[in-house]
């Protein structure tokens, strides 16, 4: 019957794309709009295709500027991606199936659930009022309240979706697969100088972006590879890693060399071997001053070198740190100040302006209940993690448990000096894989007691 369901539904897709081409000129909306009919049915029919679609166009998709905004954005204007619009396409493609069928359910109960409808009224509730009070623009507070609910569609499609771990094997090689051509086509801007930026970024790329994604999916590799018992599996992680080190080294992003510091320590407290483990890498951040390229030194020397300069505001003892350093540290003490005008609920999404940090722009634009909300959700996360971690009993579960932990550590260091719950180029693998954590020890026990899974296959 469900054969026959898509056979109907590809013939009226059919028909309905030949009469429009036979009606109408060549129109890049038209097109663009039969493109998304054509992926809202792949979404219905096969939702892992969509996921797959979705995946793919993670840091591989170009960016369209929506409008130029004033306050949050500081004229960067409102920017979306590719992948925000397959993320609309195929998430109505997976609320229109639950409507047909609806024994799939559409929401599976996890420990997340509730922290992420705190955090979610509490950014529409803020950003309302701001929009009353006339401090948010309307547009721009919809729009990035919107990548909010897009980062919560994937997780839910994620819990909804995956049925085995077969399937999880699958996403994992292509998440990382993706994470392997993106390290490979940001290897290739080394040699033109410059700091590396990820693809398709636009006029003003963003390394500090790239960094963090590197480091989070660098971590998550390096968890799976000290676990996986699989050789052809170790053989994939290694040649990742080794093309996720030289893009990370020359994105310059002195917020991603911090993040990489705890998370590569949690990641040892965390392996077997941990005191070798940990003891090499410190070993590594001592010799590094005599290996890494010369760029890369003066990028973390000129924090504390830089010739004198007017927006040098930020002194620690006899040492100014350099302007954008000062920068950041000035907009958080601006951010406070702010705050205790609005402290309940804040300016709204985007209602203040453009602070490249993580937690005072939580606190200022949603008040110190969305900071609540926030940092309840954080904590769900993790919590939920350290548990689903303890029950896992396959090694490479463990492994994949323990990298996701190792580079969520590490981004919520790199959220000190960026805004990266917000980045989608970030988020939107995090939730994929936070989707999968949430589910592995159910999966993990169902196909354990049917022995239906192979090892080996790993």
């Amino acid at each position: 019957m469900r054969s026959f369901r898509f056979i109907i539904l590809f013939l009226a897709v059919a028909l309905f794309l030949g009469f429009l081409s036979s009606q109408y000129t060549y129109s890049p909306l038209l097109y663009q709009g039969l493109i998304a009919l054509i992926i809202f049915a792949i979404a219905f029919v096969n939702i892992e295709l969509g996921l797959y679609i979705l995946i793919f166009s993670m840091l591989l998709s170009p960016e369209i500027l929506v409008s130029q905004t004033e306050g949050a954005a500081l004229g960067r204007g409102v920017t979306l991606r590719l992948e925000d619009f397959l993320l609309v396409v195929i998430g109505f493609g997976w609320f229109a199936k639950n409507a047909v069928y609806k024994e799939l359910g559409l929401f599976l109960k996890t420990p997340l659930n509730k922290p992420i409808l705190f955090y979610l009224l509490a950014c529409i509730i803020s950003t309302g009022f701001g929009v009353m009070a006339g401090r948010t623009t309307p547009k721009t507070g919809f729009f990035f309240v919107l990548k909010y609910f897009e980062y919560v569609i994937v997780f839910f499609m994620m819990i909804n979706h995956v049925e085995n771990l077969e399937q999880v094997n699958r996403f994992l090689l292509c998440l990382f697969i993706t994470c392997f051509v993106v390290s490979i086509i940001c290897m290739l801007q080394i040699p033109a100088g410059g700091r590396v930026t990820a693809p398709f970024e636009g006029e003003t790329g963003e390394p500090n972006t790239l960094g963090g994604y590197l480091v989070f999916m660098g971590a998550i590799a390096a968890g799976f590879l000290a676990k996986t018992e699989n050789l052809r599996t170790k053989h994939l992680l290694i040649v990742v890693l080794v093309a996720v080190i030289p893009p990370f080294i020359f994105t310059q992003s002195r917020s991603s060399y911090l993040a990489f510091i705890p998370a590569f320590l949690a990641l040892g407290l965390m392996v077997e071997k941990r005191l070798i483990f940990v003891g090499l890498i410190l070993i590594s951040l001592a010799l590094s001053p005599f290996f890494l390229p010369a760029e890369v030194k003066n990028r973390i020397s000129f924090t504390f070198t830089q010739r004198e300069h007017p927006g040098q505001h930020v002194t620690v003892g006899n040492v100014r740190l350099d302007t954008s350093t000062s920068a950041r540290l000035k907009s958080w003490k601006d951010a406070l100040n702010a705050w205790t005008k609005q402290p309940v609920l804040g300016y709204g999404v985007t209602g203040w302006r453009f602070i490249d940090a993580q937690f005072p722009r939580v606190l200022v634009e949603t008040g110190v209940i969305g900071l609540a909300a926030f940092i309840f959700l954080l904590y769900s996360i993790f919590k939920l993690t350290l548990t689903n971690l303890k029950e896992l009993k396959t090694p490479y579960l463990q492994g994949l448990t323990i990298g996701f932990l190792a580079g969520y550590t590490g981004l919520l260091f790199h959220a000190i000096g960026a805004n990266t719950f917000i980045i989608v180029r970030i988020m939107e693998p995090f939730w994929f894989f936070a989707g999968i954590i949430a589910v592995l020890p159910q999966l993990e026990g169902v196909e354990l007691e049917s022995g239906s899974f192979n090892m080996q296959k790993a």
